[in-house]
């Protein structure tokens, strides 16, 4: 049976209700996971009828988070950044992201921490404050949550430097 939008969106409302830190971010992206590697889910949000950069596919009215399309098409990069005052789960459902995580070490300057791919069916949390760059070499598709809509939200950029 096909995991469907409204119990993706029905799992991660209940998740974040009995826990909105890293335990109920642990199981949103256990439920992102799950989503990436459902095939009809697949096919009904990200698959070829779907170019949208980024695409809104759910927004939670009592808890404000939103579950997301987004289709790159070519060669997509990031600058390091956070996600404000929220965090996010990115998904990957086809392509690779090669995702960069980043320490601040001076105001707006960060540093390396580490590197690695997200490949379909990979998800990964980033908590609020938290500091990365996706980058991506040819057509992707991701499925994220954001716990805010963040369409209207500022977010930090950082420019990156090398260790001492």
């Amino acid at each position: 049976m096909a995991y469907e939008l409204e119990q993706l969106a029905t799992d991660c409302r209940e998740s974040l209700r009995r826990d909105p830190g890293q335990f109920g971010l642990e199981e949103v992206r256990k439920h992102i996971e799950r989503a990436c590697a459902d095939r009809e889910f697949v096919q009904a949000h990200l698959g070829p009828a779907n170019e949208d950069a980024r695409k809104i596919l759910y927004e939670d009215p009592d808890l404000g988070f939103c579950i997301l399309a987004h289709v790159h098409l070519g060669v997509a990069n990031s600058q390091p950044h956070d996600h404000g005052p929220s965090w996010a789960v990115y998904g990957q459902v086809a392509g690779e992201t090669e995702m960069i995580e980043w320490k601040e070490v001076s105001p707006g300057r960060v540093e390396k921490l580490r590197q690695y791919r997200l490949r379909p069916g990979q998800a990964v949390v980033y908590l609020k404050g938290d500091i990365h760059s996706p980058r991506r070499e040819g057509e992707t598709r991701l499925l994220r949550v954001e716990g805010v809509n963040m369409d209207n939200v500022g977010r930090r950029r950082f420019s990156p430097v090398e260790p001492a």
